[in-house]
């Protein structure tokens, strides 16, 4: 680390130039091939996936993504000649439009159905010619454009569906600016120096955009969510912002302790820098642990947003130094510069609030130990009504179209028509189609049914579907227990005797199915990126009790985040007022995605501080002092580090979007109690209490394993030597650091 730190000094232009080509180059190539994420929630083997393939081999013209146009009149009825015409040659225009495959008229043959009772709403179907995530933004908006300009003071005309739900706004980059302008002013704050505050936030910004546009080719090659690019920037400039703080801190203790601007960017990558890429491979090997699930949605996420953590620590290490090389000395304060001209080097000695905190956790270890597990258990108890399941564009905030169509629809239909089901089966002769056109009087009589459709058949007779519509919403349980019923009562009742293999698909149906899969693979998934974490916590530290603490505190701040998430996107306190749209079900990939994206971000506060506790405890042998050290001398930097991170997470709340808000709310809620709450208060707690067993190893297991170290034996991240100049500096006045206060 310090021979790149070095060639990075020397060669400072070539590093910045190399920077900047590959992202004027990554994102240059971006811009000319375009998009093409996909939210492709199928998972092979599932009923409802099953269904869907059915149905698309059956009948290739409903393989499109099927969206709705909604009208309502206030006075009058949609069946008025003036409304009538508007929208018919509103219809006809779509239904030229070349991504449009077709577009069913409830003034059309058998249409009747698609006018409400009372004769204020209608709707029309638009089938387009592919999935959602071949439709592009352009072709969804021309349909927008073209049903909107129908409007008039007494016709409301809205949208919805897949495609349609693409249009809406997305907010601007106003959350990434947000987030960059807090945390350039806490970098301000924190280092009282103007170039210090703007290069973590260069670095970050510069690494960042590469990745962005790197996410949005890689999206050509592999399935990649919708979201996968915003969730990568959520990271990638929270973790990037962190790591650049923690090496430019050690750079500017280095140039306070009497170091020239290369000796002393050499010494913070090749201490501080090593913790980073340590800390880098952790968040990488935790989010990479979704590949172990073997979903092809989650592959994507999982690559996009690894690759966003490699390459912010790739140019922490890397164009940081540069950076710093180029400022020199201004990466200290005017006063501390104009200190250490008039008094020389001066040791940065753990004093103050810091200190004198350190020293009360010491004091106090229970009772603190218990205040903390109190905060952590309230908010976790909202965790147990957790309920998977997807939000849909009932959801959406009230002033978008799609929620609005949602919400005439569900008026004039019945809320389970913005979500039917739809079930598919091959036809083996007349018995079986005579059974089949029986079915529906079946399913009508069906607890949760609100209305069934004859079955449809294909030109060749061989494939047929019935359309399901429930009582109830799509996201509700009601919807949820309808499939369930159909699936283990109703439907293997119906087909005894016959050749008849219903399959149940639909929206809910697929959701419920994804959920399900991936609630059967989360206990392996879980067990492999903690198990994974307490490993690398083993070799590093040497001991059976730090990781095994590690990983109680990752799951209680991981389950903290989700009573948090459950209350306000589940039950509802303060969604609305968010501009989040209203409550529901909580995403059956946020598990996955939290569990890998918090246990990485966790393990980077144990690292920083459970690292200097260790280095402590092997030169002093003394528990209470390590632990009182290592918590005086890091807690400083992790708080600020935390302020920043939680500043730049929950500023993507502001963008509207309610997956990424979900995210950025758990990040913001477990780093704040990470930092604030486990670090700073339980972990040290548990630490005084356990004494010396925090450090125990079996001998044998001591033996075989190899050994690792985050940073040179001969360097300290959070204090410095007690050398002589310190010892001179020390004689100057009566000061009092962390290492003289008694516990």
């Amino acid at each position: 680390m310090a021979a790149l730190a070095r060639w990075c000094v020397r060669h400072r232009l070539v590093v910045v130039l190399l920077w900047l080509l590959a992202l004027g180059g990554v994102t240059t190539a971006a811009s000319v091939t375009g998009s093409a994420y996909s939210n492709d929630y199928e998972v092979p083997g599932t009923e409802a996936g099953h269904a869907t393939q059915l149905l698309q081999e059956g009948f290739p013209g409903l393989g499109g993504d099927s969206d709705t146009v909604v009208w309502h009149t206030t006075a009058g009825t949609v069946r008025a000649a003036d409304v009538e015409q508007a929208m018919t040659r509103t219809l006809d225009r779509i239904a030229a439009l070349p991504q449009v495959a077709s577009v069913a008229s409830p003034y059309k043959g058998q249409g009747a159905h698609q006018i409400s009772r009372d004769g204020h709403t209608a709707y029309a179907t638009v089938t387009f010619t592919g999935q959602a995530q071949d439709v592009t933004g352009s072709e969804a908006q021309a349909v927008v454009t073209a049903a909107k300009a129908a409007e008039t003071d007494g016709l409301q005309v809205e949208l919805g569906g897949s495609a349609i739900g693409t249009t809406k706004p997305s907010g601007g980059h106003l959350a990434e600016i947000v987030g960059v302008v807090v945390a350039g002013l806490v970098l301000l704050l924190a280092f009282g120096s103007l170039a210090a505050a703007l290069l973590p936030i260069a670095t970050a910004l510069v690494s960042v955009g590469t990745a962005h546009a790197t996410v949005e080719l890689l999206g050509h090659a592999m399935t990649v969510a919708d979201f996968a690019p915003m969730l990568g920037m959520l990271i990638g400039l929270g973790v990037g912002i962190d790591y650049a703080l923690f090496i430019v801190t050690r750079h500017r203790r280095g140039l306070k302790r009497g170091l020239d601007t290369t000796e002393a960017v050499t010494n913070a990558v090749a201490t501080t820098g090593r913790a980073v890429v340590f800390a880098g491979a952790t968040v990488c090997i935790s989010l990479l642990g979704m590949l172990i699930l073997r979903l092809g949605f989650l592959n994507g996420v999982a690559v996009a947003a690894s690759v966003t953590v490699l390459l912010t620590v790739a140019a922490s290490v890397t164009l940081l130094p540069a950076l710093l090389s180029f400022i020199g000395p201004r990466a200290l304060s005017r006063r501390e510069r104009r200190r250490l001209a008039e008094n020389g080097p001066e040791p940065e000695l753990p004093t103050g609030f810091a200190a004198r905190w350190s020293a009360f956790v010491e004091r106090h270890p229970k009772l603190l130990g218990a205040v903390a597990l109190a905060i952590i258990t309230v908010l976790a108890l909202p965790t147990l009504s957790l309920r998977l399941g997807s939000a849909d564009q009932g959801n959406d905030p009230s002033t978008a179209t799609t929620r609005k169509a949602y919400d005439l629809i569900a008026e004039g239909f019945g809320p389970g028509v913005n979500g039917p089901l739809t079930l598919v089966t091959r036809v083996d002769g007349a018995e079986a189609k005579l059974a089949l056109d029986n079915l529906d009087t079946t399913l009508r009589t069906t607890e949760g049914v609100a209305a069934v459709t004859p079955a449809t058949y294909n030109t060749g007779g061989t494939t047929a579907y019935l359309t399901v519509i429930p009582d109830s919403a799509p996201q509700s349980q009601r919807t949820s227990e309808l499939v369930d019923r159909l699936r283990t009562e109703v439907l293997p009742r119906a087909q005894t005797g016959t050749s008849l293999d219903l399959h149940v698909g639909g929206v809910t149906a697929g959701y419920d199915d994804f959920a399900q899969v991936i609630i059967g693979r989360l206990p392996l998934f879980v067990g492999s990126v903690v198990g994974l974490g307490c490993v690398l916590l083993l070799l590093a530290f040497r001991s059976i009790g730090v990781p095994l603490k590690a990983a109680a505190m990752n799951i209680a701040a991981v389950a903290a985040a989700f009573g948090v998430v459950v209350a306000i996107f589940q039950w509802g306190w303060g969604s609305e007022f968010l501009g989040l749209g209203r409550a529901g079900p909580i995403e059956p990939f946020l598990p996955v995605i939290m569990v890998s994206v918090l246990f990485g971000l966790s393990m980077d506060y144990q690292v920083f501080l459970v690292s200097r506790m260790y280095e402590e405890w092997l030169e002093t042998g003394d528990n209470r002092r390590a632990v009182r050290v290592g918590l005086a001398e890091t807690s400083r930097v992790i708080n600020s580090a935390a302020i920043i991170m939680i500043s730049v997470f929950l500023a993507f709340v502001l963008g509207g979007d309610r997956v990424i808000a979900m995210f950025g709310i758990a990040l913001a809620v477990a780093v704040a109690l990470d930092a604030f709450v486990l670090r700073t208060l339980l972990v040290p707690a548990l630490m005084h209490m356990l004494g010396r067993a925090n450090w125990w190893l079996p001998r044998p297991l001591d033996r075989v394993l190899p050994r690792i170290s985050i940073e040179p034996p001969e360097s300290r991240p959070g204090h410095e030597k007690i050398t002589d100049d310190v010892v001179e500096a020390l004689a100057k006045g009566p000061q009092r650091d962390v290492r003289d206060m008694p516990g």
